[in-house]
């Protein structure tokens, strides 16, 4: 007997009640120029060694971006920086303009007043469904300690805190 399948709307009202961090990864495309996309599907994966995982739409410039690039960084919001998220969920073309960025070991962007950021060597990747999984493992990092939290995602809505 087969079993029934969810609609995308379904699957999605299902993991809206779950909050989820909000951050911006970035890479370099072949060029050197930077890329960036907001992504609340990021998790740690092993302590040893240091393993992320990152999970990327198919359909977006991004995909193109990391299906050829060696290295990532996961820029990790803090709480007053929903404007950054929105900024780079959106905005296709622009989206470092006007931005103070740093570069890390490994080149990539790393924005200000985030809570951490992570710096990451591409050790894998995944097709799943309509997006990539990439594992990065992480070679470098950073804490904000003066933040005030992270930013956070639930039913669709931006949080300061858990619900």
């Amino acid at each position: 007997m087969p079993l029934p399948s969810l609609t995308p709307d379904a699957f999605k009202a299902l993991l809206s009640r779950f909050p989820t961090g909000v951050t911006v990864v970035t890479a370099r495309d072949t060029e050197h120029r930077d890329h960036g996309i907001t992504v609340s599907a990021f998790a740690s994966v092993s302590l040893t060694p240091p393993l992320v995982l990152i999970c990327i739409d198919q359909g977006a410039v991004m995909h193109r971006v990391i299906a050829t690039a060696s290295v990532f960084a996961v820029n990790i919001l803090a709480a007053d920086q929903e404007a950054l998220s929105r900024r780079f969920a959106v905005i296709d073309e622009g989206r470092f303009d006007g931005l103070t960025v740093t570069r890390g070991v490994t080149g990539c962007a790393l924005l200000g007043g985030t809570v951490a950021s992570l710096e990451c060597v591409i050790r894998d990747r995944h097709t799943a469904g309509d997006h990539v999984i990439v594992i990065g493992e992480v070679v470098a990092g950073a804490v904000n300690d003066e933040s005030d939290g992270p930013l956070l995602y639930h039913r669709g809505l931006y949080a300061r805190r858990a619900p």
